[in-house]
């Protein structure tokens, strides 16, 4: 399949993450007011939309807590700079095995909730798009499991739909995308959907650009899809991405660094990556041009 070079580029900041990096970088933000103020930052640097999860603000430990998310979102909606919001529904379904030899039961760390709960956050603060992690996976470390099952996925997608927040698929492998244009195919997601490229996240799929472009060949030609990459390869994907026909992602969640023993702020990995998509010859669209473009509708929280 010969590339098409996306000529309108949308960049999503993914702001603080749900990852370890807390105490690596000054820069993670872990407080509602310091997530929103990253995220506003980075909107006012060039992301069109942000993707936000919610820390303990004493430890940056991930944290699902309803009222962290309200806070975000409504700092972000109060600014004075517009941007897309998009919120992670990923968390609630963590399982830790305790072992090779006494796999259950799951060990401290384990996090299963209901489709529910896991969406709670998202009928609460009414974001433009949420991410649904499409498929269940090794993840990182020895004995944990992201956990995403069919009947979980029918379930959150169809509460999403009905809520009228666009699922953002999340894709860690092929066979995620593979259940994603399932889901659509039943009838519990929309057409055209919106997919997210997530490459080189152990032990998901590998960020070498043969499983990328095999990836990106079976998105549906009416889908919009981005694509990102982990660590030193963050800024090489915003030019592959781009050449695919696609749109970007950056952001502390994935990469803390801007170069070599320097550490990033969400503003300048934004700023980086708009330089590289505008030396490409590519346009940037803000956040209105995603609305319309993705069929999005900016709503207030609920009272």
């Amino acid at each position: 399949m010969p590339l098409s070079m996306n000529r309108e580029v949308f960049i999503t900041c993914a702001v603080t993450g749900s990852g370890g990096s807390q105490d690596r970088s000054p820069h993670v933000p872990r407080s509602p007011k310091e997530i929103a103020d990253s995220a506003i930052a980075a909107a006012k640097a060039g992301a069109a939309v942000v993707h936000c999860h919610v820390r303990d603000p004493e430890s940056g430990a991930p944290r699902r807590d309803v009222a962290l998310y309200r806070e975000v979102t409504d700092r972000i909606r109060e600014a004075e700079v517009d941007v897309v919001l998009n919120l992670t529904a990923g968390m609630g379904g963590d399982i830790v095995f305790g072992g090779v030899e006494t796999p259950l039961p799951p060990v401290e760390g384990t996090d299963m909730i209901g489709a529910s709960e896991r969406v709670a956050h998202i009928a609460e603060c009414l974001p433009e798009i949420c991410t649904l992690d499409c498929g269940t996976m090794n993840f990182a470390e020895k004995d944990y499991v992201m956990t995403n099952t069919p009947g979980m996925l029918q379930a959150m997608g169809g509460m999403m739909t009905e809520l009228g927040v666009k699922p953002e698929i999340e894709a860690f492998d092929t066979g995620h995308l593979w259940y994603a244009k399932q889901l659509v195919k039943d009838g519990i997601l929309d057409s055209p959907a919106l997919v997210q490229l997530c490459m080189g996240v152990p032990w998901g799929a590998p960020d070498d650009l043969n499983t990328f472009m095999a990836m990106v060949n079976n998105i549906p030609e009416d889908w919009t899809f981005s694509a990102f990459a982990l660590g030193r390869n963050q800024m090489a994907y915003v030019a592959a991405a781009v050449l695919a026909g696609g749109n970007v992602r950056v952001g502390l969640e994935d990469n803390l660094w801007l170069e070599k023993g320097v550490l990033a702020t969400n503003a300048q990995l934004v700023e980086r990556a708009m330089s590289i998509i505008e030396n490409m010859g590519a346009t940037i669209i803000g956040p209105q041009a995603v609305r319309e473009k993705l069929g999005l509708v900016k709503r207030a929280p609920k009272g």
